[in-house]
């Protein structure tokens, strides 16, 4: 599992840059970020290690961002507030796990520190 996302007092790593791959190299099945042309296994861990950082990293981040759009989108304040269970139609979770995570980014807009919304309960 990937390790918590650090919180807004903690500087956050920056993992290996997950650039774009020519459309050309997208289209081969077997072609992943160059990794298929590396012939040295040390390299290889390396580069795909960074890779599975940096994809690790965005992931979490992505999540925090899902967080706080879940979170604006049940804001009581909202005139188009959405229910949880609209969220979780739209987000493809359970119902559950919406309400976890509009507390989550309910934490983060506070500024509050939260380990994600698998520590919510």
């Amino acid at each position: 599992m990937a390790e918590p996302t650090p919180r807004r007092n903690e500087p956050r790593l920056r993992p290996a840059p997950l650039l774009f791959e020519p459309a050309e190299a997208a289209s081969d099945p077997e072609h992943f970020f160059d990794l298929e042309s590396l012939d040295d296994p040390r390299a290889l861990l390396a580069r795909a290690t960074e890779l599975t950082q940096a994809f690790r990293a965005a992931a979490d981040r992505a999540v925090e961002y899902q967080a706080i759009a879940a979170a604006q989108l049940a804001d009581p304040r909202r005139f188009d507030r959405l229910t949880p269970a609209a969220i979780a139609e739209r987000a493809e979770w359970t119902e559950d796990y919406a309400k976890k995570m509009v507390e989550f980014g309910r934490d983060l807009l506070r500024g509050v520190d939260s380990n994600g919304p698998e520590s919510l309960g």
